[in-house]
This record gives C-alpha cells, sequence and structure tokens, in this order.
C-alpha cells in the first residue's frame, strides 16, 4: 500500500530435517530489505549474531510496522500448515543464512516440524536472544504432545493481542 510492492512475501526457510520450503508472510519491509539488510549487519541488536533484529529497523513499512506487532504478517503460514510445510506449533522456521552458522546444538532445532508458535513467541517473542530461542525450542522438541501444543496455542492468542516483545 505504501510503495506499491506485492503484498505477498516467500522467503526460502529451513524446516524439519533441513528441508528448505517457501515460507509466505505479508510483506513488511521495502522490497529491496534484503539488499539493505547487508549493509546494516553491523547494527544487529540481537545478541548472539545468527539472527538479525533492529527494534527501529528503516526497512520495516508504516504498515509494517503494525502487522508484526500483531503478528498479522504471519497470517499467510496458515496456507504453510494446511500444505504440511509447517505445523501450528513447533519452533520457528530459519533463514538459511542463519542455519549455515549454527553450531551442534543449534541444529536440534530441526529435528522438529516448524510451527506458526512455540515457548518463545509467548514467553518474549524477539526479546529473547537466540541461544534462548534455541534453549526453548529444544525443551519443546523433548516434550512436545498434543497437551503442550493446546497450551502454547491459547498463550499465543494473548501474546499476540499484547504485541509485546515484536519487532
Amino acid at each position: 500500500l505504501e510503495d506499491r510492492g506485492a503484498i505477498f512475501f516467500r522467503q526460502n526457510r529451513v524446516g524439519r530435517f533441513g528441508e528448505l520450503f517457501g515460507m509466505w508472510k505479508f510483506r513488511s519491509m521495502v522490497p529491496n530489505a534484503d539488499k539493505l539488510k547487508d549493509k546494516r549487519l553491523a547494527q544487529n541488536e540481537m545478541e548472539g549474531g545468527i539472527t538479525f533484529k533492529m527494534k527501529n529497523d528503516p526497512r520495516i513499512t508504516r504498515i509494517g510496522r503494525f502487522i508484526r506487532k500483531y503478528s498479522v504478517d504471519e497470517l499467510p503460514q496458515f496456507w504453510n500448515v494446511l500444505i504440511g510445510d509447517m505445523s501450528l506449533v513447533g519452533p520457528r522456521p530459519a533463514v538459511t543464512r542463519e542455519v549455515q552458522h549454527y553450531l551442534v546444538e543449534d541444529r536440534q532445532r530441526l529435528l522438529a516440524r516448524p510451527g506458526l508458535t512455540c515457548f518463545w513467541q509467548v514467553g518474549g517473542r524477539s526479546g529473547i536472544d537466540f541461544d534462548g530461542q534455541v534453549e526453548l525450542d529444544v525443551r519443546y522438541i523433548q516434550s512436545e504432545s498434543i497437551w503442550l501444543d493446546i497450551v502454547l496455542l491459547l498463550k499465543t492468542v494473548p501474546a499476540v493481542l499484547k504485541g509485546d516483545g515484536a519487532f
């Protein structure tokens, strides 16, 4: 709406056992965001350096800030769930560039089908550093159950409505 770019954004992500798939989102950034990211790597605010995050990322559009805060940009991923690339609950799918930097213990995240939500989405979202995300994802994989999935889905609703920790 702001820059006449595409509404949908498809990005290759790494799924279960390292399989690549195209993850869908509503586009929340300017069309050349990847090129701009390369110029801003030194401004990464995420501890651990593997995942790139900036609270006031200039690549994000005005509408993009809103849809990211309330996870509206993630809604197209229900298509990924429907076709079997993702599940409702599981570790968030990794960007291919990040997986290249994974340590052996980080790769444990790839043992489960990626999901729309998991522990760190309901307990801090972008405010949790990379090592914390991995730790929570591994904890989920080790204790995976239908009841845990139901609890996490129920906790996701208020976490998304509050918009805390999203950037």
